[in-house]
């Protein structure tokens, strides 16, 4: 049996539940389903349980625009997160839109008919096949069915528990025992003080190479002041508009001004341990912003170090052995449980095969149109957030334009939009630039390449993005649009 869907959102995470308010709201006359393999919404807030799951963006540029984050916190725990978009989902009536436990196996664009063909297989194991106007990607950038997990030499001889944190197992004792986590990204330094506090013996960070860490206030005194005598909704575009603006300022002087930037972090870093830790754990060789910057709030990372409750080793591992980590250096780590905070596996779309008149779409041959859709794709649009900034806050812009896009076709009585790439435009670089970072350069064979020039280059910057994306003209020398009545008029051309 075959479903008519005019909009399928992929994804009931962040992007998705973003998306579909945006779309309730500006484009109400389309209808609209949204497709979630979990049994939950959420996303990444439903997926993550390990200790001390919060997001590492501030929350006033972390919530969407529509709708203030009401509590001071400046970073904010998972099971907060999943409240916040439980009220936006409750708000906009979504749950009878999302479609949990379904998945979608595949999906062919049929140029004849100018219409999806999804394959999805639903919550009975069924396979059913959906005709889709237009597909929105809401799915993230990783694999949520498995993180990425180097193969360490004889880690079979472990007799601990081994443990990523994409797949944290529920009600963990780790009572008195000895932790060694693997990593120095976001997710490390969120466990080890988490464990640490959470009555762990000792907890060990053990790293390859040091990251940038910056501490930042646990509670926004400012937005709590301006909350009592402001109209809630402008204390929280204030407080927004302010860390929008910071989380530019900082990165822009890591671009023009790094040397500066990196005396002023590792002198806060060193002021925060007192001398109770050596600075050589955290002074990286690269420049700030060359891989993501970590925070930590108030400095629980650095203060649970200085306690001695959890140590860091800065290392190669040689081995695994039964009780442990064997160190290049010589030294041993003893463990009773290995935590491997090694990152994410990326894909894009969920990992959904896609194809185009049966042919296979290689989404890495591809470039995308001012960051949100695929180049030489018809009728398909997918937000991918910053690397230098909130995600939410692509999420409400790029929903923004696909409203925009989808009013203005309706308008002009279009069914069908392609933006036409150009193959001199295609550069070596992933839409998420040119950091360092391990996820980064694993993404290369994936994710969409970048363009020497505008509407091709994505510069992940909010407040430029924020200005072309809400002013723009469709009416362009890339964008192709199609009227209903000229069913063959414009063919997809795929450009490797």
């Amino acid at each position: 049996m075959e479903k008519q869907v005019d909009i399928l959102i992929i994804g009931a995470g962040i992007s998705g539940i973003g998306l579909a308010a945006h779309l309730s709201k500006e484009s109400p006359h389309r209808s609209f389903e949204i497709i979630e393999c979990r049994a939950s919404f959420g996303g990444t807030w439903d997926l993550f349980r390990y200790p001390g799951i919060r997001s590492d963006s501030d929350m006033s540029t972390f919530g969407f625009s529509f709708k203030p984050w009401k509590q001071s916190s400046v970073l904010a725990d998972g099971p907060s997160i999943k409240g916040y978009l439980a009220e936006v989902v409750d708000e906009y009536q979504l749950k009878r839109k999302i479609h949990f436990q379904h998945r979608v196996l595949a999906a062919d664009y049929d140029s004849a008919s100018r219409k999806w063909r999804v394959e999805i297989e639903n919550d009975r194991q069924q396979n059913e096949v959906w005709l889709v106007n237009f597909v929105l990607g809401c799915t993230g950038y990783y694999n949520y069915d498995q993180g990425f997990q180097p193969d360490f030499p004889d880690q079979q001889e472990f007799k601990g528990q081994f443990i990523h944190p994409q797949h944290w197992p529920e009600n963990l004792d780790y009572a008195g025992k000895k932790v060694v986590i693997i990593g120095s990204g976001a997710t490390a330094i969120t466990l080890v003080p988490a464990m640490a506090e959470g009555g762990a013996g000792h907890v060990t960070m053990l790293q390859r190479s040091p990251t940038y860490i910056a501490s930042i206030p646990s509670v926004d005194f400012i937005y709590e002041k301006m909350r009592k005598v402001l109209p809630e909704d402008l204390a929280y575009r204030l407080t927004r508009a302010r860390n929008i603006g910071m989380q530019r300022a900082i990165y822009a002087a890591a671009q023009k001004q790094p040397q500066l930037l990196r005396k002023f972090l590792l002198h806060s870093i060193k002021s925060q341990l007192k001398g109770k830790v050596d600075m050589k754990h955290f002074t990286p060789e690269y420049n700030p912003w060359d891989q993501r910057l970590c925070v930590v709030p108030d400095g629980d990372l650095f203060r649970i170090l200085r306690s001695g409750k959890a140590s860091v080793e800065t290392d190669q591992i040689e081995k695994f052995t039964a009780e442990g980590i064997q160190l290049k250096s010589g030294k041993h780590l003893d463990a009773d449980i290995i935590v491997s905070a090694t990152g994410l596996n990326i894909q894009i779309l969920g990992g959904i095969q896609a194809t185009i008149d049966g042919q296979p779409l290689n989404t890495s041959e591809h470039m995308l149109y001012k960051g949100i859709m695929i180049s030489d794709v018809p009728n398909m649009a997918l937000i991918i957030g910053y690397i230098n900034a909130s995600w939410t806050l692509k999420v409400d812009i790029a929903a923004e334009y696909i409203c925009r896009l989808l009013n203005y076709m309706d308008a002009e009585g279009y069914d069908q939009v392609i933006a036409q790439g150009d193959a001199a435009e295609l550069l070596p670089d992933t839409v998420m630039g040119s950091l360092s970072s391990g996820y980064i350069a694993r993404a290369a064979g994936v994710m969409p390449k970048q363009g020497r020039h505008a509407p091709w280059k994505v510069s992940n910057n909010y407040l430029a993005d924020r200005k072309e994306l809400k002013h723009s003209s469709f009416e362009d020398r890339v964008l192709k649009f199609a009227k209903k009545s000229l069913a063959a008029a414009v063919k997809p051309r795929l450009v490797s």
